[in-house]
Parts: structure tokens; C-alpha cells; sequence
């Protein structure tokens, strides 16, 4: 074999080799293709086929509707209506500021909304909407909808918002609701939908989570870029249950237009301590919060000296004057210092070592005993109930007359008050004097109270049993314990001694000489009320203004004391307990006697207890 043919067969050789290698490598390419196909095709077949369908679907909850809120009739309080809103899903634009800028150039955005829209982005998921703009009108939707293919994950969307159709009138009891809040994350999807609100106020925040009901979900088909092509399937959610509360929207209206500012009136069912009315002027347009409340709104209500925002019924303190008397009375009853006929002279005024305790009527009222003593407000003989009995033990009666303790109404933020005990001076670091006890017998010194309670201790007079003020009648059309009498619990105080106080405060308004007397129910009413006056002073009354006989009513009136009034009626069956405060009234039995007749004379009229009325209708539970 020559050099040439030794040369054509290695070089034979080399190619054939190759050739095999190339061989191996296509065959073992072909098989791993063939193993990866049948890996995908049919092992993973059905997982590849539903990762598909994921990518062709989309599933999202949808928003139940609110929950409503009724009255005691079944009016709605708080409701719902259509929203049309713009709503953008970050993940189906690249470029969510290029969005939001051709956005704002057909439907205009503040900054205060850019603001809100770019921290929302940034606390949600990218596949969570955004409201980009509530409260669509037509013209809006209709330039959205024309410029779609240039708002890449604009979407347009019905949800519903909040209304309340009485306005300021119940604002202070219903509440309002406003957006979640990071702390208000507590797990449930519900809160990351567009529009959802929560509950900030009253019963929407105290049933927030009754109210909200349960989510629903919608399947929807989508192209490549997540627009969506069709609806596939929907499952409604669950609406929130209706709450029904046991206010009349009429006559709260009523009341409310009958009142001043300053002024609050709290009207109860003395016998299961529901609420049928609380009035407080000034108040607020809870509405307001469903459109976002502007920075100017917000200072003009923060910077009103009236609070209109701040519910006095539940929050303003104030001291009780002389309707703490009962409870000063029945302390000495139960301590056994007194007795009902037991008299105390009155000269106009008591001396307690240097200082002098003065009677609100200066010449004295003599001999009186504890009937006289309430109907016509005698100061000294309270000074020396007081002496007698003690603080502490006036502290306890108090409290369990719902004074100076927390009252379990559905009202979050309601202020339990002050009564003041030897202990709780004594935290302060200062003394308990017997001047301190003296004062404290006629409802003065460092009371702070609430007409709220002030109404609870006249229900818990009239009818000895420990009521809790309270305003859920039912909740999903299902009567709540507490709206029947015999829910409440006795005192435990004796019928006889509770009978006494009652009788006094009857002879307050229908005996002559009563500091009421010119508060009587009219007679075609057909029922008596018993009630008692108060009159706090705000400013201390010097010696030298007392001898120069200054007149309250030429003070300048943030000095004038307040006015107060309780009362219940019809007296000898009692149905309602109402509770008046108006500031600087200047007197209990001039400016808030007078209102509670009125309000009484309403409620009667209105509610006819004894004729059908006040019963236990419940609304029926329905959809919005």
C-alpha cells in the first residue's frame, strides 16, 4: 500500500468516525426531544393544559354590597348606590406613570388623587385594581372608553358607595366609612378590592364586619395583554347583614331642628334602655367621606369651636348639678343616716369651718325633708347628706346608676366620665377635704358626666333595673337580647326608697313650689311626667359678686352655668327617660325644662306608647 492510499484511508477514517459521533449526537437529540415531548405532552400534559387556561382566564372577587342600616321603622339610614369608577391594574401596563398621565389629560386628576393613586400602587399587588377616579359622569366614561387603546389597564367598573339620606341628622349614631387603612389589614382579600370601605364611626364601625358580607368572584377571559374579552362566569357575593337600630329617624329630625348649638337631648326607652333619639348641635355630613374629605373641609371642622365632629352626648363632660340629687338621696337611705322624714334646717346657707356653703335660693327654705329637699333643689340639705354619708359611698351609688363607668352602647370612643373617690384624689397626690365631700352632695366639683348617663341613671330610677343604653334593635332581620324588660337585672335597691325619689321628682314638676313647675306635659297628652332641674356653674362665684347681687344673666355667655334637665314619663309607668343639657343655658328649669316637655310631648305623639306603639316590630333583612 502506497503512501496515497494510506493518506485516503486514514483520512476515511476520520470521517467515519465523525460521522458515527454525528450519528450519536442525532439520535441522542432525537431522543431527548422525544422524551421531553412525552414528558410535556403526556406526563405534564394536564399541568401545561390548566397553566393555559390560567393564562387565558382571569378569576377576581367581586365587592358584596354594605349592609343597610334602619331605623326603628325600617327607613334606611345608610345605604348604598351605583358608583361608575376608573380602575387601573398595575401589571397590564408597562408604564403606569405614562398611564396616568394620558389619563389625567382626558379625565383631570388632582394631586391629592395622584398621590393617593401611586401610594395605593405601591401598597397593592400588581394584579389588585385601583380606583383611579369615582363618581364618573357619562361624558367621563364615554372619553375613557373612546381612548382605550391608549390607558393600557384602564378599565371601566360599577361598584356602589355609601349614602346616608338623612345627612347630619343620625352622623354622630350611624357613622361613616372611609378606605381601609394598613391597619386595618387583617387577612381578609375583601379589603384590597377597589371601593371597599370600612367602618370609622358609630354602628358602621361597631358592625363593620357584619356589614361587610362575603365576596363574590367573576371568571373572565383575557387576551395576551389582559384585556378582557368576555365574562365567562360570575357568583354574587354575599351582601353584609342589615343592622337595625332603634332610633326614629323622624323624630331625631325633629329634635335636632328643635335645639341650639351646644345643646344635647338623649331620649331613651326607660324599660329596655334603647335609644330612640340623640341630638347634638352642630354636627357633620358623614356623605362627605365617600368623595374624600378636601384638606379645607377638614379645617373648617377642626377649627370650629363647637366640635362639630365630636358627639356630646357620648363625649362632652359635664358636672350633674342638682339631678345628682337622687343618688345622693338613696346613698343616705342605703346608709342609713336619714330617714324620708327626717328635716334639716335651711338658712340660705351651711358653715364649714371658714368657708360658707351657699343654697341656691339666699333667704333659706326652712325646715325641709328629703321629699321637700329634691322638689324644690335645696342645697344645704344635700351639704349635709353629703357630711353624713361620704364620698365613697356616694362614688358606689353613683355607679350603679351607670355614673362614672363604661356604658355598653355600640358607640366606639364613648367616655365613661368622672365621679371622683377619696382614692382617686388621693392618686393626684392632694387630700380629700370634707369641703371636697360637701360640694359633691349637689352634683358639683370634679363630676364629669355625659348626658348619656345622665339619661341611664333617670331609666335605672324610673324602673330599678340596671338597663344598658344600646342601640342594635337586630341585626339580619333577628331581634338582639336586651330590647325585652326583663333582660336587665333588679338594682337591688328597695322599691320603697326608689318610690320616695320618684314621688319627689313628680312633685319637681306638678306641685307647686316644684323648681319645674312650668314644665308640666301639656294635659292632652294624658300623662304626667317626674323630672328633676340642674344648673353648673363653669365660673366660681366670688363673696363680692354674691353681696353685690350680680346677675347671671348679664354675664358674657361662655360664663353662664349650664342647664340641665332629666326626667321620665308618664310617671307612674314609666316608658321614657330623657336627659337635657344646654350649655351655658343659664338655668336647668329656664332653658332645658322647657325642651324636654317638648320632647316628651313628641315622643308621645310620635312613638304612642300603649297604642301599638314602641313594640317589637323588626325590619324584615332585604337587599339594597
Amino acid at each position: 500500500m502506497n503512501r496515497r492510499e494510506r493518506e485516503e484511508l486514514r483520512v476515511r477514517g476520520i470521517f467515519g468516525r465523525r460521522a458515527a459521533l454525528l450519528g450519536l449526537a442525532q439520535v441522542g437529540l432525537v431522543g431527548f426531544l422525544g422524551h421531553r415531548l412525552h414528558k410535556l405532552q403526556v406526563e405534564e400534559g394536564e399541568r401545561y393544559a390548566t397553566l393555559a387556561e390560567e393564562n387565558r382566564l382571569s378569576a377576581r372577587l367581586l365587592a358584596p354590597p354594605r349592609g343597610r342600616v334602619l331605623d326603628r321603622e325600617g327607613r334606611v339610614v345608610a345605604g348604598n348606590q351605583l358608583n361608575w369608577r376608573a380602575l387601573l391594574v398595575a401589571e397590564q401596563t408597562t408604564d403606569t406613570a405614562a398611564t396616568l398621565e394620558t389619563f389625567s389629560r382626558i379625565v383631570p386628576l388632582t394631586e391629592q388623587e395622584r398621590a393617593r393613586i401611586e401610594r395605593e400602587l405601591r401598597r397593592r399587588r400588581r394584579f389588585v385594581p385601583v380606583v383611579v377616579r369615582e363618581f364618573l359622569a357619562w361624558e367621563e366614561m364615554a372619553r375613557i372608553e373612546l381612548n382605550a387603546p391608549d390607558l393600557p389597564g384602564i378599565s371601566v367598573d360599577v361598584g356602589t358607595t355609601r349614602i346616608y339620606p338623612e345627612g347630619e341628622h343620625l352622623a354622630h349614631m350611624v357613622g361613616y366609612v372611609a378606605p381601609p387603612s394598613e391597619r386595618d389589614m387583617d387577612g381578609d382579600p375583601l379589603l384590597e378590592l377597589p371601593g371597599v370601605r370600612v367602618g370609622r364611626a358609630g354602628i358602621e364601625r361597631h358592625h363593620d364586619r357584619l356589614l361587610r358580607g362575603r365576596a363574590g368572584t367573576v371568571q373572565l377571559e383575557v387576551n395576551a395583554v389582559g384585556r378582557v374579552i368576555r365574562e365567562l362566569d360570575r357568583r354574587e357575593g354575599v351582601q353584609g347583614q342589615d343592622v337595625q337600630i332603634s332610633i326614629d329617624a323622624e323624630l331625631q329630625k325633629s329634635i335636632r331642628g328643635k335645639i341650639e348649638e351646644g345643646t344635647s337631648v338623649v331620649l331613651m326607652d326607660a324599660r329596655n334602655g334603647e335609644v330612640l333619639a340623640m341630638a347634638t348641635q352642630p354636627s357633620f355630613d358623614p356623605n362627605v367621606f365617600n368623595s374624600g374629605v378636601t384638606a379645607a373641609q377638614w379645617r373648617e371642622w377642626t377649627a370650629n369651636r363647637a366640635t362639630p365632629l365630636i358627639n356630646k352626648a357620648t363625649n362632652g363632660l359635664y358636672a350633674p348639678g342638682s339631678t345628682f340629687k337622687m343618688v345622693v338621696a338613696l346613698a343616705a337611705l342605703e346608709a342609713r343616716v336619714a330617714q324620708p322624714g327626717d328635716r334639716v334646717h335651711c338658712p340660705g346657707h351651711m358653715d364649714l369651718g371658714d368657708s360658707r356653703f351657699h343654697c341656691w335660693h339666699r333667704p333659706g327654705h326652712g325646715g325641709v325633708d328629703m321629699r321637700q329637699a329634691i322638689k324644690v333643689s335645696c342645697d344645704v340639705y344635700f351639704y349635709e347628706m353629703a357630711k353624713r354619708i361620704g364620698i365613697d359611698r356616694i362614688a358606689a351609688m353613683a355607679r350603679r346608676f351607670g355614673l362614672g363607668v363604661p356604658l355598653d352602647i355600640e358607640l366606639p370612643g364613648t367616655r365613661p366620665g368622672l365621679v371622683p373617690t377619696r382614692e382617686w384624689r388621693q392618686a393626684q397626690g392632694k387630700p380629700w377635704a370634707l369641703g371636697d365631700t360637701v360640694v359633691h352632695g349637689i352634683g358639683q366639683g370634679f363630676y364629669q358626666l355625659t348626658p348619656l348617663s345622665l339619661a341611664t341613671m333617670t331609666a335605672r330610677l324610673a324602673t330599678g333595673r340596671a338597663v344598658q343604653p344600646h342601640l342594635t334593635r337586630a341585626v339580619g332581620g333577628r331581634p338582639v337580647r336586651g330590647i325585652r324588660p326583663d333582660d336587665w337585672p333588679s338594682l337591688g335597691i328597695p322599691e320603697s326608697q326608689l318610690r320616695l325619689v320618684r314621688d319627689a321628682m313628680w312633685a319637681v314638676v306638678n306641685e307647686a313650689g316644684g323648681t319645674a313647675r312650668a314644665a308640666a306635659l301639656p294635659a292632652a297628652i294624658g300623662a304626667q311626667m317626674a323630672g328633676k332641674t340642674g344648673t353648673t356653674q363653669v365660673r366660681r362665684v366670688s363673696r363680692e359678686q354674691r353681696e353685690r347681687g350680680f346677675r347671671v344673666d348679664q354675664m358674657p355667655r361662655e360664663w353662664r352655668p349650664h342647664a340641665l334637665f332629666v326626667a321620665f314619663a308618664p310617671h307612674d309607668n314609666p316608658v321614657f327617660a330623657v336627659s337635657v343639657v344646654v350649655e351655658h343655658g343659664t338655668s336647668g328649669s329656664g332653658a332645658a325644662a322647657p325642651l324636654a316637655r317638648e320632647v316628651l310631648a313628641e315622643a308621645f305623639q310620635r312613638l304612642r306608647p300603649g297604642q301599638g306603639g314602641l313594640g317589637p316590630r323588626i325590619a324584615e333583612a332585604g337587599r339594597t
